[in-house]
């Protein structure tokens, strides 16, 4: 018995050691802000920026995007989203968000983990998740390890579909910088006005996010959204 007792706690000290190198600290950037420029058909027609605060152990990540599209003149797309996660010794504690879409449709969205579980709110109302769900946030690359997220836009599950697609170098501010590139996948839930489209995202070595780019549904046009230096 004593033999079996401590080949169990073995085995759980080797799993907790393993699981523990494939999860990595969020990074915060230089000057704790990123801004990317969003671009559709060589126009820049928003932003994406996300600022970082760290209290001791707590680290407070800030998202705002902004896009407004024109034609000839006159707004044609408008597109915002605000939202606030707090993170605890690089676990994820609470979240809230608040999106305005082009056709009218606004949420307001909010989580928070408790002792068993994940309690958020969000399109489909109140719903309770594993305590080790992780915001939809592409800026966290340990996003790229899971099987599912709360959508910070819409608050709802996203059930994830995520492939390695190996090294790139991308040529970002005029440099040249080897980066890790994945393919992202959601699924769809049936208040969404359209498919989830693919994501393509690169990531370079020290695990920070530099672009990332879709196919719109409506148009089968590119939008592509480069980090700025």
């Amino acid at each position: 018995m004593f033999k079996k007792n401590l080949f169990m706690k073995l085995l759980l000290f080797f799993y907790i050691l393993i699981f523990s190198f494939t999860a990595y600290s969020i990074p915060i950037p230089k000057d704790n802000k990123v801004i990317f420029e969003i671009i559709r058909k060589n126009k820049v027609i928003g932003t994406h920026e996300i600022e970082f605060n760290q209290i001791n152990d707590k680290l407070i990540i800030d998202t705002n995007i902004n896009i407004a599209v024109k034609i000839l003149f006159f707004p044609a797309y408008k597109f915002f989203h605000t939202s606030r996660e707090v993170w605890i010794n690089d676990k994820f504690s609470e979240i809230e968000g608040f999106t305005d879409f082009e056709d009218e449709r606004e949420y307001k969205i909010s989580g928070k983990i408790n002792k068993n579980s994940f309690i958020g709110n969000g399109m489909d109302g109140k719903i309770n998740l594993d305590k080790l769900i992780i915001p939809s946030n592409f800026w966290n690359i340990n996003l790229m390890q899971q099987k599912e997220a709360f959508d910070t836009q819409k608050g709802i599950i996203r059930k994830l579909e995520i492939k390695y697609l190996g090294e790139e170098e991308i040529e970002l501010n005029k440099k040249k910088i080897i980066c890790n590139k994945y393919t992202l996948n959601a699924s769809s839930n049936k208040k969404d006005k359209g498919p989830f489209p693919e994501y393509t995202l690169w990531y370079n070595k020290q695990n920070e996010l530099l672009q990332y780019k879709f196919i719109n549904w409506r148009d089968d046009k590119e939008v592509k959204s480069v980090r700025k230096e």
